[in-house]
C-alpha cells in the first residue's frame, strides 16, 4: 500500500513518516499543501493519506473534495490541530474516514493508521 502525508509542516510530516509501523504500507510519499498533493495523489494513486487541514494553496477540505471526485478510491485520515467537533464532523462529510488532533502520540498514530489500512480494505481502496 502507499501512503501520502500531507501536511504544511515538514516537521510533521516526518514525524508520521518516522512512525507509521504497518507491514502493508510499503511506500510513502509526502505533500506540504493540497495542490501538490492532488499531483502526487494522481500520479502514484495511494491508497491512504493523512490530511491537515490548515494549508496554503489548497486546504484539507479543498484537497479531500478533490480526492473524491477523481474518483479513485483512498482512505484518508485527517491529522489537525483544530480540535472542534465542526470541523471534524466536516471532514468526515467530504470523505475522511477518521480525525486526530495534532499533538498526537505514536500510540494514537499507530491506532489510528491500523484503522484506516482497515478501511481501506474494506472500502475497495486496496485491489
Amino acid at each position: 500500500m502507499k501512503l501520502l502525508i500531507v501536511d504544511d509542516s515538514l516537521i510533521v510530516r516526518n514525524v508520521i513518516e518516522r512512525n507509521v509501523r504497518h507491514p502493508e504500507i510499503t511506500q510513502i510519499f509526502q505533500a506540504d499543501n493540497g495542490m501538490a498533493a492532488l499531483q502526487i495523489f494522481n500520479r502514484e494513486g495511494p491508497e491512504l493519506v493523512t490530511m491537515d487541514l490548515t494549508m496554503p494553496q489548497l486546504d484539507g477540505i479543498g484537497c479531500l473534495n478533490e480526492i473524491q471526485k477523481s474518483g479513485r478510491p483512498a482512505s484518508v485520515l485527517v491529522i489537525s490541530a483544530i480540535n472542534s467537533h465542526r470541523t471534524a464532523m466536516e471532514a468526515v462529510a467530504n470523505g475522511a474516514c477518521g480525525f486526530i488532533v495534532k499533538p498526537f502520540t505514536p500510540q494514537e498514530l499507530t491506532e489510528a493508521m491500523n484503522e484506516l489500512v482497515l478501511h481501506a480494505h474494506e472500502h475497495g481502496a486496496v485491489s
